[in-house]
């Protein structure tokens, strides 16, 4: 159930970093409301707050989460952008998948 509600942590930041993130690209680059920069920030701020949840220490969780983030930007960019992750995408995605595994999830004694 630990690693469940962990990857469940995972994911929100990676939303929240990427909508928080995307919110404010739309302002600046496609000329939109101020206001969504505003509401960009408050999503990166909650994405701040989620790591705090992830049961290990700061640096591990940064860590992982890199890895995580990897294939959560790759899906956004194809269900977003419309650009279609190739085969070399998809087999870094499982590299760094393999990599979160490994940094916060494997047995330490």
């Amino acid at each position: 159930m630990e690693i469940t509600k962990s990857v469940l942590y995972f994911f929100l930041a990676g939303l929240c970093e990427l909508g928080g993130a995307y919110l404010i690209w739309l302002w600046l680059r496609e000329g939109k409301s101020l206001w969504l920069a505003f509401l960009g920030a408050v999503v990166l701020v909650v994405y701040g707050f989620t790591h705090t949840m992830q049961p290990a220490n700061y640096g591990r969780v940064q860590a992982a989460y890199s890895g995580f983030f990897i294939v959560l930007a790759l899906f956004w960019g194809w269900k977003i952008d419309k650009v279609v992750p190739d085969k070399i995408d998809l087999i870094g995605s499982a590299v760094a998948l393999i990599g979160v595994c490994i940094i916060m999830y494997w047995p330490r004694g």
